[in-house]
């Protein structure tokens, strides 16, 4: 056990370095810009378009970051600003679907299916997301409050508060990352060892069929479902090469994991934002059964369509 503890440990700190060198400057900088006419000159432009679905202009950056960078970088954005729990909780869902896509839409692509396809869904799913909870939740309005992150001050005056400002902000952000990751790692370091993810695997087996596709695909569902598509990249690609996953079921496993994909993890992390984190999951997870086996239902039934109608040529044609 005592291995597990240090082998994870030391996954999670190298984890919390990696993601902290982007998580602190970009928290020192977009608090920094706050006090400069730059951000309010971006939101001014983008203020039309958040206002369709409940957002401020402000809520921009996060969404920008989010998308281009990761979750974090999107988080760090998010306490650097005051926003209302709506707002933070239709962020939240935003970037839930749609964060990093770069790097996810290229780990699909590795797996034989389009970055188009990927990046279409996800960016859709999270405007769509947005436009239903703007429309269907009416509270929310109060000031959302950030976990560790300092209480709200007045605003600083001159460049050395406006920086040791941005650098406390950027602090809290850190330690706030290094409190989830690492217990994360650890706990993810003894599923594998243990063998729990395998047995996992097996487990999640009858729910392929239900999304309409074959059992050697809970491997790569189990792989993004756990630890990401990202972080899951030499899991997914293995199993496909190792389990022949046809191409058909590649692409609705996709479908249902960038819809739900790192649901624990990804779930976790938007606890300090003080947003309620179970419709988060609920959200994530009926969409994209919702959506898979809608999918699998349709291909799986025009594949019949279609063996049926070959085999009514090859009958009459003998």
């Amino acid at each position: 056990m005592k291995g597990i503890l240090l082998r994870g440990g030391r996954k999670g700190l190298d984890l919390t370095w990696s993601l902290g060198k982007v998580i602190f400057p970009v928290t020192l900088i977009v608090t920094i810009l706050q006090f400069t006419p730059v951000l309010s000159w971006v939101m001014d432009q983008l203020e039309p378009l958040m206002q369709w679905i409940g957002l401020s202009g402000e809520a921009a950056v996060p969404l920008v970051l989010g998308n281009f960078l990761n979750l974090y970088a999107g988080i760090a954005a998010i306490i650097s600003f005051d926003f209302t729990v709506k707002e933070v909780f239709i962020m939240a869902v935003m970037m839930s679907f749609s964060h990093n896509l770069l790097i996810e839409s290229t780990v699909a692509k590795r797996v034989g299916v389009s970055w188009w396809f990927v990046a279409g869904i996800r960016i859709g799913l999270a405007f769509l997301s947005a436009i239903f909870i703007n429309l269907l939740w009416n509270g929310g309005s109060s000031a959302a409050k950030y976990g560790l992150t300092p209480e709200k001050t007045p605003d600083p005056e001159g460049w050395n508060e406006i920086i040791w400002q941005g650098l406390q902000t950027a602090f809290m952000g850190i330690l706030q990352l290094a409190l989830i990751v690492i217990p994360l790692m650890v706990f993810m370091q003894y599923l594998r060892e243990k063998g729990w993810l395998d047995r996992f695997s097996e487990w999640v087996a009858p729910a392929t069929r239900f999304l309409g596709m074959e059992r050697n695909t809970s491997m790569t569902l189990v792989a993004g479902l756990t630890i990401g598509l990202a972080y899951g990249a030499g899991l997914m690609i293995q199993a496909v090469e190792e389990d022949g996953v046809s191409k058909k079921d590649m692409y609705l496993a996709l479908i249902f994991l960038v819809s739900c994909h790192a649901v624990v993890e990804d779930t976790l992390i938007f606890i300090p934002l003080g947003i309620p984190i179970w419709p988060l999951l609920a959200i994530r997870l009926v969409t994209a059964i919702v959506l898979t086996a809608t999918v699998g239902f349709i291909w799986n039934k025009l594949q019949q369509e279609r063996k049926e109608t070959s085999n009514e040529h090859t009958h009459h044609s003998i």
